[in-house]
């Protein structure tokens, strides 16, 4: 019997699990991307001696990316070596605290009892409820497509309803972890969590906190030659198992017949239509596919998804910076005065904050090739709202001054005459690159308690054979998640092909 083949739109890490699931489940699959790499957000950067890994920075729950491995009994430490962090994350605080962020719970808890107000056990405490959260909502809420029958009427569903409670979904993140801590300081850190997935700790359900136990219960990792070599690997393993890749290749349509998706349209002016599909898997921005790829069809959740509030975008500064820093970390947060004004500038006023919270991310102190000798790749972020008629030249170098500002009063370094390289990464420029809706990078935010419900599901409920993967679409952003919607997407495609 002929296999029956799909089509994946983008190469990003959910197109890469997706095609890996669906080659073991028997389908032909082709991937069509833009541009000439793979990865989508997570790609890499390489200028003047330099290596940046774009987009994401660490890697959680490590197990997810290793059973995709395992599909094929292929020994993952032929593919990739991962190194789990001591210090997840290293916090200055702009009274002049600075507070590691230990993976080791033990350790950690000491390091806030040092550091601020906040007991050890108070943190032992909250850190416990997040694993609850976590041991109740990872199955059903990560791991699962919200629109089968069998992921609520099972037993670990059933436990999760039963114990509703648990899952905090009626308060903030931020109330709940002002519940457990008495510390601004603590709080601030904690409330961070929220910007994992573009979205604002004073409004969003506090189940986020789901998010804490993934990283100081189970561990942050980084590959040893960077987060860019998770695509790569998986890019490897793809065309090993005969995934086909399609470079350069822009999908310009989604071919309909009855509203049924079974073809696209590939680089417009070479008027390329491809071979007929049973199904069609977009892995560009959801918002991005109905407004774009299928402009023109009537589909009402297009419509309900537009009005939906996008999460937060980014702006990065790719510095190659003169000198070796030792009072830095791998990761770095300073954080901002007053955090609640930062969300509003972000969400209410849709301006970069005047006070950013600033990461520094610097690979090179874990792999020294990322940088020439006597060197140091800083990655430096700030949350950026999503487009909104802002004058991004205005913004960029307004928040440019204010970044080494205040790297110069928290760091006391001045590193103005210390970058020797730059690029940079704006909302406008990643909309351009990754098709991602008004640049901002996880779809929707979750700002309601409901937000998980109005994601988009991974199979599309108003045209036949359109399916989404990516980190806009169910489960939601970061690495693991995206994995994951490859995963579900790809069950559910097998499962519909069998009927």
């Amino acid at each position: 019997m002929k296999k029956k083949s799909i089509a994946i739109v983008g190469a990003g890490l959910g197109s890469l699990s997706t095609a890996i699931y669906l080659r073991k489940f028997g389908f032909n699959v082709d991937v069509y991307e833009q541009s000439n790499y793979v990865g989508g957000k997570a790609a890499s950067i390489e200028f003047n001696g330099f290596r940046f890994d774009a987009g994401p920075t660490l890697l959680t729950m490590p197990f997810v990316l290793k059973e995709i491995f395992a599909l094929y009994e292929e020994d993952f430490s032929h593919y990739l070596q991962l190194q789990k962090l001591e210090t997840v994350c290293k916090y200055f605080y702009p009274d002049g605290t600075v507070l590691n962020a230990f993976t080791d719970q033990e350790k950690f808890a000491k390091e806030i009892e040092a550091n601020t107000t906040d007991s050890s056990f108070s943190v032992k405490k909250y850190l416990n409820y997040c694993k609850t959260i976590y041991d109740l909502t990872a199955d059903l809420f990560l791991k699962r497509s919200f629109t089968e029958f069998s992921t609520f009427f099972n037993f670990n569903a059933l436990k999760t309803l039963f114990l509703i409670k648990k899952i905090d979904t009626n308060r903030t993140m931020h109330r709940a972890n002002s519940k457990y801590f008495s510390d601004k300081k603590t709080i601030q850190l904690f409330d961070r969590y929220a910007t994992y997935n573009g979205s604002n700790p004073f409004k969003v359900p506090a189940t986020l906190n789901i998010i804490q136990h993934v990283e100081y219960g189970i561990g942050g990792f980084i590959p040893e030659k960077g987060i860019y070599e998770i695509p790569l690997s998986l890019f490897r393993l793809a065309e090993k198992i005969g995934v086909k890749f399609f470079f350069n290749s822009k999908v310009e349509k989604i071919v309909l017949n009855d509203r049924k998706a079974e073809g696209l349209i590939v680089n417009w002016n070479e008027r390329k239509f491809h071979k007929k599909y049973s199904a069609i898997v977009s892995n560009a921005d959801v918002n991005f596919t109905y407004q774009k790829l299928l402009s023109g069809v009537k589909i009402k959740q297009a419509e309900v998804y537009s009005e939906l509030e996008l999460s937060t975008s980014a702006l990065v500064f790719y510095w190659g910076i003169k000198g070796e820093y030792d009072s830095l970390n791998i990761h770095n947060i300073l954080f901002s005065e007053n955090y609640e004004m930062e969300f509003q500038e972000l969400f209410e006023k849709k301006i970069c904050p005047t006070d950013p919270t600033v990461y520094i991310y610097i690979s090179s102190k874990y792999n020294h090739n990322d940088s020439p000798k006597g060197y140091e790749n800083w990655y430096v972020m700030i949350n950026a709202p999503y487009i909104h008629e802002q004058n991004w030249e205005e913004e960029i170098s307004r928040s440019r001054n204010v970044i080494i500002d205040k790297i110069k009063k928290v760091l006391n370094l001045d590193i103005n005459s210390k970058i020797v390289a730059e690029k940079i990464l704006s909302p406008e420029m990643i909309e351009k690159n990754t098709s991602s809706y008004k640049g901002s990078l996880y779809g929707i935010s979750s700002n309601t308690k409901f937000a998980a419900f109005l994601r988009q599901k991974n199979r599309c409920k108003e045209i036949k054979g359109l399916y989404f993967c990516g980190g806009s679409a169910h489960p939601g952003g970061g690495i693991p998640l995206v994995l994951l919607s490859g995963k579900i997407t790809a069950e559910l495609i097998k499962k519909d092909e069998k009927k």
